[in-house]
């Protein structure tokens, strides 16, 4: 066990290290974390929609639901600004924490990362009517701007609302939007910028300096987009089929839910925040795919991804990476060490919160070999039964956006609007709590000193 560990420490802890002070990954991090609020906002939406629309359809209260059009269309309203556009928002609070990283004004930098966005999205949309236009509907359509030719009807200015301002714009922010800031940034350190003179309000200073950065920027990805409108396709159309959607599938696949679990675990071991660490990855991938699913079920549409980000919160880590609330359960069940059971009584509430600091650090559960096997055994386990009664259609995806720190079951029937959500985390509960006494035992055969 020692040699692992060791080994471990050698070859694995300096990567984790590493990830972690990557400025372009911390600002990726950093940037999912600042639309969170609109997340949970428009999820809260979402959920308030399915319990007086949804759900009240499905038993035919119709009535009822009539009353409750006037909530339902403020429900709409709310998806509208927070869910629907979370690409346009991402795209700029990215941009702004990139230049954070690098000291640079971040304002602009998150107007750039904007601006180039929206570049990358198609303006343009023709239709073919299959019959005549009358002389009043084409003095309609030719006076809002929009060009017909017999039964062919095109205007510009025109952005496809629900296929890319929501998840569908992340990668290509994260593409496109890093090469116009990172132009931008490295033309700020390199003082090839507007000097303007002290006596300038810093506001102003500030506008002029990024002038000349922010249009060399625009200007490079400008070229970009306008290469690929000559073959007939747009970057982010280009970016979504070679990059996104591979990687949202994989991101489906046991293998990839397995792995990151196992690395999350061992970086914590290790005392390194594995959550945070792998932030990046998790966000990047699953939890585009559960923004996908909230847009899908807000829209009366099936739900394209089986897995998202938060089925690891409700069915993998309870209480926290490691699952750790189940030890703390163990312990006070099982432990007769009046140290660990002190520990555990002071983390038994932030537990049910999802914290588990307390417990991680308290007892400490890093680097300690007794708690290794279980802490890494068990997420395994939990991932592994999650991941199969998800696929077999036991348990309805997820679809709606909840707090981290919500509590266990209440947490998972929010999220998913499906009792059995209940069941299949009480089940992992028990499966956890399980794989965690044996060790608990152990432990009280070792003395702290010797520990």
């Amino acid at each position: 066990m020692n040699a692992l560990i060791n080994w471990l420490n050698k070859h694995v802890v300096p990567i984790a290290a590493k990830i972690g002070s990557i400025r372009w990954l911390v600002a990726l991090r950093d940037a999912f974390i600042a639309i969170m609020p609109l997340t949970l906002a428009g999820s809260f939406a979402t959920v308030l929609n399915a319990l007086v629309r949804d759900i009240p359809t499905n038993f035919g209260w119709i009535g009822f639901v009539n009353s409750m059009q006037w909530l339902i269309s403020l429900n709409s309203l709310v998806w509208t600004g927070t869910m629907a556009i979370l690409g346009l928002l991402f795209s700029f609070t990215f941009g702004y924490q990139l230049c954070v990283q690098y000291k640079v004004e971040p304002i602009a930098g998150g107007l750039v990362s904007l601006g180039t966005f929206i570049m990358g999205l198609p303006q343009n949309f023709t239709v073919d009517l299959k019959n005549a236009l009358t002389k009043g509907d084409i003095k309609t359509l030719t006076d809002a701007g929009t060009a017909v030719t017999g039964k062919n009807v095109s205007a510009w200015g025109y952005f496809n609302f629900n296929k890319y301002f929501g998840s569908a714009g992340f990668f290509t922010v994260m593409i496109m939007g890093a090469i116009s800031v990172t132009i931008y940034i490295y033309l700020v350190k390199k003082h090839i910028t507007i000097k303007m003179p002290d006596s300038v309000p810093p506001a102003v200073s500030n506008a002029f300096t990024g002038i000349i950065p922010a249009t060399v920027g625009l200007y490079a990805v400008g070229v970009i987009d306008y290469l690929f409108s000559l073959n007939q396709t747009t970057v982010i159309d280009f970016i979504s089929k070679t990059i996104q959607d591979p990687l949202l599938k994989i991101g489906q696949g046991y293998g990839s839910v397995l792995l990151i679990t196992i690395l999350v675990q061992v970086f914590w071991f290790f005392g390194i925040h594995g959550t945070n660490v792998l932030m990046p990855i998790t966000e990047t991938i699953w939890m585009t795919a559960q923004i996908a699913n909230i847009n899908a079920g807000q829209n009366g549409k099936p739900l394209p991804y089986v897995w998202t980000r938060t089925d690891f919160d409700f069915y993998v880590w309870i209480g926290g990476a490691g699952s750790t609330l189940l030890l703390i359960l163990a312990i006070l069940a099982f432990s007769k060490r009046e140290d660990q059971r002190a520990v555990a009584k002071v983390s038994l509430v932030p537990g049910l919160f999802n914290i588990n600091e307390p417990v991680m650090f308290g007892m400490p559960i890093v680097l300690d070999p007794i708690y290794f096997i279980p802490f890494i055994l068990a997420p395994i386990v939990m991932v592994s039964t999650s991941y199969a009664a998800l696929n077999l259609g036991w348990v309805a995806p997820i679809k709606a956006n909840v707090p981290w720190c919500m509590p266990p079951f209440l947490n998972a029937f929010i999220g998913t609007l499906d009792w059995r959500s209940i069941i299949l985390q009480a089940v992992n509960m028990v499966i956890g709590f399980l794989i965690y006494v044996p060790f608990v035992k152990a432990a009280n055969n070792v003395k702290p000193a010797a520990e």
